[in-house]
């Protein structure tokens, strides 16, 4: 054979190589949203179970829909955009009202159980992807798979990425905020920029998101001392748009509003921060609680410092609080959740031999991924639009159909204007009272009360039914995760008056 035909043949071989080493290249390059997939798995079957949406999904379902002005005005006055929850403005929240707003204009979805929810999915699928490529910069690539996959599999992440509320939101702004960090350690250009972006975005997200902005700011100053100067200004600059938004709502004497649910738990919040994010599983519980010991002693570099400052400061800050007033919901803390998980994937890969990291980080994401596909079989969190269309079947014109208190509104409101438009001409919401002369009423009611009806009002109603002479001739009781809704007849005695709902 020739020389030239030899030369030929081997940049044959080596171009066939070439084309045969990209697709690997690609997935190599790619190896960083390997976790978003898990997530997009994961909450895309939640949201495709279409479970009703809760009292806060609700409220974001009504208020996203508004017009921008009408928004905007209702926040600087303080004012509620729902006529009986006057008390309860789209303040803290505004800015993610005013997304989901966009989301749905842009997109043409619908203000349901899938439109609003899919903004949350996508958002904190990005917020994932970030953080794990964030990681990556931080620790190298092991460690950030093992990280990534721990929060896409994790059961809180999985509930409130499925969620028509702000936390997939947030999520993506804590992500982005410590990809920027990261970038910002290794002197890339842009990252001031992004920090300070994601900062705000953070915290117009959700304003707890601020102590997850202070984590980074801490961090930054223990990594770089003197030279994080100028980092520390521009995130506390980014934080001054959720500050004026804080303002605002305590200015218009709504700062509190829909607060008085929160339970006092006293020191009690590492032990219930710890049982949220794993789901109730001891399986997950006590692994996650050793390997981020384990991560704290034996992890180093900056990942352990972000880590300890993401996850430790707003958990300090929380805890300090809650010992004034009960300030301690465990999705508020989800953003800071994701300095605990990179704890644990410190710990994980300090294990030695390398066989029993691969091991622990097998269990903790299979443990995970576990809870998360139990936690997805329980149901809705309230099932009112079941309620509704019971009392739907078996309605008939004329009887008066009430919402027992303003927090049972919401979701009669919603469902019957949306799915049983024949059931809004007899719909009695608060404060009207129930027409007199009516022989069959029916009342949708929870099983205890809520934020926004006590258990006097309940008592009002029950006392004014019973007083025209109603009794409650059936009782029909729709469970869910957070509250059971009932659907009671009260008619006249010996009054047949409805089928069976």
């Amino acid at each position: 054979m020739s020389v030239a035909a030899v030369a030929s043949a081997g940049a044959g071989e080596q171009g066939a190589r070439r084309v045969l080493a990209w697709p690997r290249q690609v997935v190599l390059a790619g190896w960083w949203l390997v976790p978003a997939l898990v997530l997009t798995g994961l909450g895309g079957a939640l949201v495709a179970r279409r479970h009703g949406l809760w009292y806060d999904e609700l409220y974001t379902a009504e208020v996203a829909r508004l017009p921008v002005g009408d928004l905007v005005r209702a926040v600087v006055r303080g004012e509620g955009t729902i006529p009986y929850l006057r008390d309860a403005p789209p303040s803290y929240n505004a800015p993610y009202y005013l997304v989901a707003h966009l989301w749905l204009g842009v997109t043409g979805l619908a203000a349901d159980e899938v439109g609003l929810r899919l903004l949350s999915l996508v958002s904190a699928v990005g917020g994932v992807a970030a953080a794990t490529l964030a990681v990556g910069r931080l620790a190298g690539r092991r460690l950030a798979l093992v990280f990534g996959l721990m929060v896409a599999a994790n059961p809180l992440v999985v509930e409130y990425a499925a969620e028509a509320r702000g936390y997939g939101l947030v999520l993506l702004g804590a992500g982005l905020l410590v990809l920027g960090f990261a970038r910002w350690l290794d002197d890339r250009p842009g990252a001031v920029a992004l920090v300070g972006l994601a900062a705000a975005a953070t915290g117009l997200a959700h304003w707890f998101g601020l102590l997850v902005v202070a984590g980074v700011g801490v961090a930054a100053a223990v990594l770089r001392g003197r030279k994080a100067a100028g980092l520390v200004a521009v995130l506390a600059a980014a934080s001054l748009p959720t500050a004026g938004l804080v303002v605002v709502a305590l200015a218009n004497g709504v700062g509190g509003s829909g607060a008085e649910w929160i339970a006092d738990v006293g020191g009690a919040v590492p032990r219930l921060l710890l049982r949220s994010w794993s789901g109730g599983s001891a399986w997950l519980l006590w692994p996650t609680a050793v390997l981020a010991v384990v991560g704290v002693v034996r992890g180093s570099g900056p990942a352990r410092t972000t880590g300890v400052c993401w996850f430790g400061v707003p958990l300090a800050v929380v805890t300090v609080a809650e010992l004034v007033r009960p300030v301690y919901v465990d999705r508020y803390l989800l953003p800071a959740l994701i300095g605990l998980a990179l704890l644990v994937a410190l710990g994980v890969v300090a294990l030695r031999p390398r066989w029993l990291a691969a091991v622990a980080a097998a269990a903790v994401v299979a443990a995970s991924a576990a809870a998360s596909v139990d936690g997805s079989q329980l149901g809705p969190k309230e099932d009112v639009r079941a309620a509704v269309d019971a009392v739907a079947r078996a309605h008939r014109p004329g009887q008066p159909v009430v919402a027992a208190a303003r927090w049972d509104a919401l979701g009669l409101d919603h469902y019957a204007r949306k799915d049983r438009p024949a059931l809004v001409a007899d719909l009695v919401l608060p404060p009207a009272t129930v027409p007199a002369g009516a022989r069959t009423v029916w009342v949708v009611r929870r099983e205890e009360g809520g934020v926004k009806g006590d258990a006097g009002k309940l008592a009002s109603l029950d006392h004014e039914l019973g007083g025209r002479g109603l009794r409650v001739a059936e009782e029909r009781r729709f469970a869910g995760r957070y509250a059971t809704t009932l659907v009671q007849r009260w008619s006249e005695p010996g009054e047949g008056g409805a089928a069976r709902p």
